[in-house]
């Protein structure tokens, strides 16, 4: 009897798809993702990070730190403002703009007399400082910058600081001897970037690095670092929701087609158009609703600053609530039963999930992965709703999220009326 019903059971999963996907498949796809963004920080597949590079000293010294950080793997450097090389060359001001506008979450500024001061091996408290201005809302880039930052300056330039420090000493403890002068001017070309033999130096835990001073600046300090999580969370939680809501709400289709109600309204002059544009309206609505319900509650909950944002988010709500449910409608008509309908959302969401950024920022996934996030519609999503309330960006700079939501909402519409079309043959 166990035997026949252990045939029976292994019968039904062969022949349910979408079960086997869930069981198998689903699970493999989650954990590689996962490693792929967590297990290998330290490996080849570790984002490389975008950063803006301003050199106002133009000395030797921020000319090796400059072609130091150009030189790292683990950073993509731009000196210019169109990124190319071959425009301006990048200001403090062109580069907090880059900063702000999330081109890029951190830019070295690498001020006037810093060359002299650090050749000097001054310590004093007006000595110019490098500047890291950041986004802080990416808490990764702005650390990973500085101690590449600190690893560039000790290997660039260690002769030009070597001589800083022997001037120092003797103004202190008085003249070196002639033999001593002798000694340091035959080891100081050792100590050149680039030979092997050169003494490794070391850095300064109050000063930065060999006396170079290094401060981060928030360059959205006018904003809570914590109201930036809120947002993320918000949007990323409410996204992924909303497309569990909008493909369940959308199995009404399935439901009618099984009560025999979707063939008298076929009878009708609605016909399946006029009945897929009213089920696509009425869960727009229901999303608008849905979203707005989550950022109010992290309004009242959580500080969440909304009313500031309405303009943009009412915006990015209506154009993400209609691609959603354009969504669940196209998953609606390619299932066959409400069971299909749940198991095939349930991996298209967690993916897209997973992959768009909704589960955790997509900033801290290889840079291959962040490419692939773009195909999904949460990345698109989440990243209009983090220029509204992160960035403060005015309507107009949503157009990019805004375009590709509207294109995504005719895709999902058209593909759903196609198959929609078996309904009317039957």
């Amino acid at each position: 009897m166990i035997a026949t019903l252990l045939k029976i059971s292994w019968t039904n999963l062969k022949r349910d798809r979408v079960a086997q996907m869930l069981a198998f498949l689903l699970p493999i796809i989650f954990f590689s993702i996962f490693a792929s963004v967590f297990g290998n920080q330290s490996g080849n597949s570790t984002p490389r990070i975008r950063v803006a590079v301003v050199d106002e000293d133009g000395s030797d010294l921020s000319r090796r730190i400059v072609a130091g950080l150009q030189a790292e793997k683990g950073l993509r450097t731009r000196t210019t403002v169109d990124g190319d090389g071959k425009g301006p060359v990048l200001d403090r001001t062109s580069a907090e703009k880059l900063v702000r506008d999330g081109d890029v979450p951190v830019a070295v500024v690498l001020p006037r007399g810093l060359g002299a001061t650090a050749a000097a091996f001054g310590s004093a408290a007006d000595a110019p400082r490098v500047q890291l201005l950041a986004d802080v809302s990416d808490r990764v880039a702005p650390q990973m910058v500085y101690g590449l930052l600190q690893k560039v300056a000790m290997t660039s330039a260690p002769d030009i600081l070597m001589q800083g420090g022997i001037s120092q000493f003797e103004r202190y403890a008085g003249s070196l001897t002639p033999e001593q002068r002798s000694a340091v001017k035959a080891w100081l070309p050792r100590l050149k970037p680039g030979n092997s033999d050169a003494a490794p130096a070391s850095t300064t835990a109050s000063n930065g690095v060999f006396g170079i001073g290094v401060d981060t600046v928030d360059v959205m300090r006018s904003k809570d670092n914590r109201e930036s999580l809120i947002s993320f969370y918000a949007a990323g939680i409410g996204v992924m929701f909303l497309l569990f809501s909008m493909s369940g709400a959308s199995g009404a289709l399935l439901d009618e087609v099984d009560s025999g109600t979707l063939d008298r309204v076929l009878s009708t002059r609605v016909g399946m158009s006029g009945l897929l544009a009213g089920k696509w309206t009425f869960l727009s609505l229901m999303g608008i609703g849905q979203l707005t319900l989550m950022f109010i509650w992290g309004r009242i909950v959580f500080g969440l600053d909304l009313f500031h944002h309405l303009p943009g988010f009412f915006v990015m709500t209506a154009f993400t609530a209609a691609a959603a449910a354009g969504f669940g409608l196209m998953l609606a008509t390619a299932a066959r039963t409400r069971a299909q309908l749940s198991g095939m959302s349930t991996i298209i969401i967690l993916i897209m999930s997973s992959l768009g950024g909704s589960m955790f920022p997509r900033f801290l996934m290889s840079e291959t992965m962040q490419k692939m996030g773009l195909v999904t519609f949460n990345a698109w999503a989440l990243d209009g709703y983090l220029k509204v309330f992160w960035r403060n960006a005015p309507i107009v700079a949503l157009w990019p999220q805004l375009l590709v939501l509207t294109c995504l909402t005719i895709v999902f519409l058209s593909a759903a009326r196609m198959l929609a079309r078996r309904w009317e043959a039957s």
